[in-house]
């Protein structure tokens, strides 16, 4: 069995995360001491985000949290417990997670940048440019950051034009990245600026064509300014 658990591992470490967690499935957990079922856990609750698989992988990565077996593993699964919950707008889950390993000391550039993603999904944009900001003065050049404070600060009409410029700098980290290619057309359309607005639309979904917020985005485009 433990040689199964070691196959899944490193399955996981190719990223073969369905592979991965066939392997980890078959794994009789009752022989394991209590570190191996933490580490059991972890992996599982891992691959299961990877896949989407959001409230299966709830189950592992809590496991690990209360577990307490390994802190460092317990940081890594409160901040994917928050990325769960804030993409899957339980917001509050999110931020109670986040403070939780706030409150033990714990400060990261990703620890800001999920509160602020929270923040965003409960309208609450103050709230959301100020954890920005705060991701921010950790790595002026974090293109997570810049992306969610540039789109912000368009969309919600706060500061369009300075929105825009941090879009910029987020694509031109990233530039093949679907979404910070889409947060730049909408704050071109924002701006009132509809031909290069057209052409990053266009780009993203192209590379994502199945995302909501980007068909969203082109429809409006296509309808005329809101």
């Amino acid at each position: 069995m433990a040689d199964t658990l070691q196959e899944g591992i490193r399955l996981f470490r190719l990223k073969r995360w369905e592979g991965a967690l066939r392997e980890f499935l078959v794994v009789d957990s009752g022989r394991f001491d209590p570190e191996q079922n933490a580490e059991l856990a972890y992996y599982m609750g891992l691959c299961y985000t990877k896949l989407e698989r959001y409230d299966d992988a709830l189950l592992y990565l809590e496991q690990v949290v209360t577990s307490g077996a390994d802190p460092l593993r317990g940081i890594q699964c409160r901040l994917t417990l928050a990325y769960i919950y804030a993409i899957t707008r339980r917001s509050k889950l999110a931020e109670f997670e986040l403070k939780q390993l706030m409150d033990s000391g714990c400060e990261s550039i990703q620890i800001y940048t999920t509160l602020a993603y929270a923040a965003w999904t409960q309208k609450q944009y103050e709230k959301a440019v100020e954890y920005y900001r705060s991701a921010l003065d950790m790595d002026a050049n974090n293109a997570t950051a810049l992306n969610g404070l540039g789109y912000i600060l368009a969309d919600a009409a706060i500061d369009p034009v300075r929105g825009l410029y941090y879009c910029k700098k987020a694509v031109d980290k990233r530039p093949h990245n679907a979404a910070y290619l889409d947060s730049l057309g909408w704050a071109y359309y924002k701006n009132g600026e509809f031909v290069e607005a057209r052409d990053y639309l266009r780009r993203a979904y192209e590379l994502a064509p199945h995302q909501e917020e980007i068909r969203r985005h082109l429809k409006a485009l296509v309808g005329g300014p809101s």
